[in-house]
């Protein structure tokens, strides 16, 4: 049978070369290893989809391998074959217990020219990957996706430390600087390239916005409901920033587009502060929506403290929306104080501060909106990003 069509492996289906019949350049082979890939939703694991479908599309030889169940039981629409290595686990979380084995033997069947990890905060499957690659000796990539706390700075400490046996070239890469600086603290000894997440413009650029029935200032913000994305505090900020405005005859409307185990307390939250005239939680949306959705948008808004990248930041600035972020997180990276949008402190009143100065103030919006529609964030361009892990691959593996 062959790769593409039978690409959803329990532990007892990972293939070898000779059984599945691959027909391509093994040796010159990149394979992506991830706890998270689709049908999950997140940052990881749409840049891991999008990173292959790049590589793919310049000719690179491209496979993934990720503990992540498949969505049912059709033919996967990736370009590139996709094993995964799953077992019956509760809420069909991305772990395995006997990942290492299975690894194992997915490593020695493909026999990889390098191997791509991509590492979260906590990455169970990953990690037993990098144990794996070491073992056979097989040069690896790993790109550090997420910010580190104090405990998993400890917890990576404590497992490097442990590691032993024969090792491979290794090189080490992060997202953002702040990714990068945090990692450094938990593994001084490596040294990590920055390469930022990739976008492709094309999908998000668009004209300067037609006029609107609605006068109100339309804040949107884009990503999953999930405690450390902070969508609580950014309700907070909204909350404070409304009758502030009003006092300056200006209107806030807002839509937060995403889904996670923080919804229920939004909507109880926006019932129990009279917000629902004004505030939509938009739930779950498609790429072609969060697009629409950009295009009526006056100001995105993160309002994480915990940020390592922030590709729907990415997203918006590159659709020519002025954004309001945290300074000391990872869309400081492609956002610049009063140029792309507007970089505040922590706390929850300087949030709401910079977004009523930014409501009332449309001179300011639209000279960041022409700048961002105007200018294309290249650093963060697919050519550029893959360029760079070419770069890592060929240091690795020559």
């Amino acid at each position: 049978m062959g790769v593409k069509e039978h690409t959803r492996m329990s532990h007892h289906q990972v293939p070898s070369r000779q059984r599945t019949g691959i027909n391509r350049n093994v040796l010159g082979m990149i394979l992506h290893i991830s706890d998270c890939f689709a049908p999950r939703t997140g940052g990881i694991e749409s840049q891991v989809v999008a990173l292959a479908e790049a590589q793919h599309r310049s000719g690179q030889d491209i496979a993934v391998a990720t503990a992540t169940p498949a969505a049912g039981q059709g033919k996967e629409p990736w370009p590139y074959p996709v094993y995964r290595i799953t077992a019956r686990i509760p809420y069909q979380l991305p772990v395995h217990p006997r990942a290492g084995r299975e690894l194992d033997r997915l490593l020695t069947g493909l026999a990889p020219r390098a191997v791509h990890v991509h590492v979260g905060a906590v990455s169970p499957f990953a990690w037993s990957a990098l144990a794996c690659v070491r073992r056979l000796r097989i040069p690896a990539v790993v790109t550090v996706h997420s910010t580190w706390g104090p405990v998993v700075r400890t917890l990576y400490r404590c497992l490097w430390r442990t590691a032993n046996g024969p090792s491979a070239p290794l090189a080490v890469t992060a997202v953002s600087r702040l990714a990068a600086g945090l990692m450094g603290q938990a593994l001084p000894h490596l040294t990590p390239l920055v390469v930022p997440n990739g976008i492709d413009p094309g999908l998000w650029r668009g004209p300067a916005r037609d006029s609107r029935h609605d006068d109100r200032v339309h804040v949107v913000s884009v990503g999953r409901l999930v405690p450390r994305k902070q969508p609580m505090e950014l309700l907070a900020a909204l909350r404070s920033a409304q009758p502030r405005l009003a006092t300056r005859n200006v209107a806030l409307r807002a839509t937060v587009a995403g889904d996670g185990q923080c919804m229920a307390a939004m909507r109880r939250y926006v019932h129990r502060h009279d917000m629902a005239d004004w505030v939509r939680l938009a739930g779950r949306i498609d790429p072609g929506e969060v697009r629409r959705l950009l295009a009526d948008a006056d100001l995105f808004i993160n309002a994480s403290n915990h940020e390592a990248f922030g590709i729907a930041a990415l997203e918006a600035r590159t659709s020519g929306v002025p954004i309001l972020a945290r300074a000391h997180t990872g869309v400081a990276d492609f956002v610049r104080h009063n140029r792309e949008g507007v970089l505040c402190r922590a706390s929850t009143s300087a949030l709401s501060d910079d977004l009523v100065w930014l409501a009332r103030t449309p001179g300011a919006r639209r000279r960041m909106a022409d700048h961002n529609r105007e200018t294309l964030p290249t650093p963060c361009t697919w050519p550029v990003v893959t360029g760079a892990f070419a770069h890592c691959y060929d240091a690795v593996a020559p």
